[in-house]
């Protein structure tokens, strides 16, 4: 407009550098505030230490999944890659090589692929400052040696012997498709590129090994492309154009796609078919439907067979279609149980399939199920030299709207008054994600010393299927804060602790609806801790040049398109909320490095969160109150809750060092 005046460069300039001086002011007194109170934790925290080291070496999972090829199997244990023979002893190994061995000894292998005839192998190595790994190509035999070096990469996978399709990573995002050959002629060339920001790519190969896909996922909609595995330079083909709304994932067999999709009513997770040569929406036919309130988790694929892992009110499931006899046989799974992992790699021609059941205070335990005798066969393994009598329960909590939410608690059978216990109360609620309960020995160990670990799976999470997460994002996302809320006094009711010995643990996203009690109803808990937390949600929405803000849009809305939106953020925000009142004490560690919760965000919220609990203090303290400890703990290391196991150890048993002190 005329007459309006255009700001000075300089003027821009010089905010950007008061700015980042004040950023780095703060980030100064943080840690000088971290080093004057870590030394009070210092003693517990050896301790605390000492144990996890102790436990540690009985709970190593030295089942690290193999990777079979007919006789030859394959694993990862230290940074070493081994060989060994199907049928032999576990001492009759060879090793290949080691990270070190490449020249990466500070990295650690996240994911490993072999070509089909076995003389190569792909990895990709990851150091702990980075979300960007390398992937390193070696050429099996007397002496491996490094045939290519690539940085940046996400997935990839073996289309032939020499054929190799990967995904590159920039800025936490994966848009392009790259192909490159280990013939003769050696070449590389960009296969696909994905145009719009909410959508990532990553490249899966089928069971059978007929087809890699090239998955375009945003968080509500995906597209599929096939690469033919058998004529790996033809363009890749489209199985269905995107739909919004519509997620799927493809498995082959005898010429027709195995579809996992949420087409069709109910939107939850169903499995369909289709012939490969007409592979359209329209030709999608229903193979299983799961009943209602029950999640198909995931499934595998095998030649006569296909085992899917189902989630019912907290229990696991096991239904196999054999697709000989065309039956459906179902099968629950222990009670104790709550997260299954496959297997890596069985062979599609098996007559058994292996996994592996878990939860937090139970090491993976290796199961069996033979599709001849519908059976579920336990693996001898080591046990853990621990007699716990660990009980679990699985209650419903209602909520605000009477919607009932599922908690899983466990404690010690042993324990007497229950209700003077510690609980420390898990939470997190966002994207559709279940909250993590595989086994953690920290878990373990609280239960042996007499706490209560309660798991609250309150709406924006997965637990129920995907109308469980629409019913918690976006305009919903308070309904996951009354959820939380339900949880926690139906515990202190059945005589699960008290709040004065609460303590509430998130992570990341999960540090929304956390941060959210805290302002809401602190009286319910007396220590929170928190891990890289999202603690900024209106702000960092408003930011479109980070790297997630707009693929995040999907899960909390766009603000700065929505006034209403906006608002409703600002409504729940911890950030925003933040009064002057009596907290509980905090305990947040963040990452320098962490590319997706901006340190800058967590700074801000420390310091008024501080403020507020200080002023709140100052004002009653002829009434005798206690001032809550707000303490941040910035690591050089590790990125975005990702880190090796000495890193997570320090952590954990600085957590537990400060839960120890606040519930006295």
């Amino acid at each position: 407009q005329e007459g309006t005046k255009i700001p000075s460069k300089r003027k821009e300039n010089t905010s950007i550098i008061t700015s980042e001086l004040l950023y780095k002011n703060l980030l100064k007194s943080e840690q000088e505030n971290w080093n004057d109170i870590s030394a009070r934790y210092k003693a517990m925290t050896k301790r605390i230490k000492e144990n996890l080291e102790e436990l540690h070496k009985y709970t190593f999972n030295s089942g690290s999944p193999r990777m079979r090829f007919g006789e030859n199997v394959y694993f990862e244990e230290n940074g070493c890659i081994f060989l060994s023979k199907a049928d032999d002893d576990e001492e009759n190994v060879d090793i290949l090589f080691s990270t070190e061995d490449l020249g990466f000894s500070d990295a650690f292998i996240q994911r490993v692929r072999i070509s089909p005839d076995q003389r190569y192998i792909a990895l990709s190595l990851k150091s702990k400052n980075s979300e960007e790994a390398t992937c390193v190509i070696i050429k099996l035999g007397h002496f491996p040696v490094m045939e290519k070096v690539i940085p940046n990469v996400f997935s990839f996978e073996w289309a032939t012997n020499d054929v190799l399709y990967y995904t590159s990573q920039k800025n936490l995002k994966c848009q392009n498709v790259f192909m490159t050959t280990f013939t003769n002629q050696k070449h590389t060339k960009l296969v696909y590129t994905e145009q719009d920001a909410r959508f990532f790519v990553d490249i899966y190969c089928t069971k059978d090994r007929r087809f890699l896909t090239i998955n375009s996922n945003s968080k509500t909609t995906s597209e599929v492309w096939l690469v033919d595995c058998r004529h790996p330079f033809k363009l890749p083909a489209l199985v269905q154009a995107r739909t919004e709304g519509v997620i799927y994932h493809i498995e082959h067999r005898n010429d027709e796609l195995y579809i996992l999709t949420t087409y069709g009513e109910p939107a939850e997770y169903k499995l369909m078919k289709a012939p490969v040569a007409s592979s359209g929406m329209e030709n999608w036919q229903l193979v299983y439907a799961p009943e209602e309130k029950t999640k198909l988790v995931d499934l595998e694929l095998f030649s006569d067979h296909c085992v899917m892992f189902l989630k019912n009110a907290g229990h696991l499931y096991l239904s196999v279609i054999s697709f000989v006899s065309h039956s459906v046989q179902s099968l629950k799974l222990p009670m104790w149980a709550c997260e299954f992992e496959l297997e890596s790699h069985p062979e599609h021609t098996t007559s058994t399939c292996y996994f592996q059941l878990t939860s937090p205070v139970h090491p993976p335990k290796r199961f069996a199920y033979s599709f001849k005798e519908n059976n579920l066969i336990e693996q001898a393994v080591q046990e853990v030299p621990i007699i716990t009598n660990c009980h679990t329960t699985r209650l419903l909590a209602k909520s605000k709207d009477e919607t009932l939410v599922p908690i899983t608690v466990f404690h010690n059978m042993n324990s007497k008054e229950l209700h003077r216990k510690p609980l420390l109360v898990h939470v997190y609620g966002a994207y559709g994600i279940d909250l993590n309960m595989s086994f953690k020995e920290e878990k373990l160990m609280l239960i042996e010393e007499g706490w209560i670990l309660a798991y609250c799976h309150v709406r924006g999470g997965g637990e129920l299927g995907l109308s469980w997460h629409k019913d918690g994002c976006q305009h919903n996302k308070l309904k996951g804060l009354h959820d939380l809320k339900a949880c926690i006094m139906l515990l202190h009711e059945l005589g699960f602790s008290q709040p004065k010995y609460t303590a509430l643990a998130a992570a990341s996203a999960g540090g929304v609806l956390a941060g959210a009690l805290c302002n809401t109803d602190p009286e319910l808990i007396r220590a929170m801790v928190l891990q890289a937390p999202f603690v900024d949600v209106l702000n960092t929405m408003m930011k479109t040049h980070l790297p997630l803000t707009i693929e995040e849009q999907e899960e909390w809305g766009n603000p700065l398109a929505d006034e209403k939106c906006m608002e409703y953020i600002r409504s729940y925000c911890p950030y925003e909320n933040i009064k002057t009142q009596c907290y509980p004490s905090v305990f947040i560690t963040a990452y320098e490095n962490d590319q997706r919760i901006p340190l800058t965000g967590v700074l801000r919220y420390v310091q008024k969160l501080r403020k507020a609990a200080l002023d709140h203090a100052s004002r009653t303290s002829n009434k005798g109150n206690w001032i809550p400890n707000i303490i941040l703990d910035i690591q050089a290391n590790g990125s975005h809750c990702d880190l090796s196991w000495e890193d997570s150890l320090n952590e954990v048993a600085r957590h537990l060092a400060f839960l120890n002190k606040e519930l006295e």
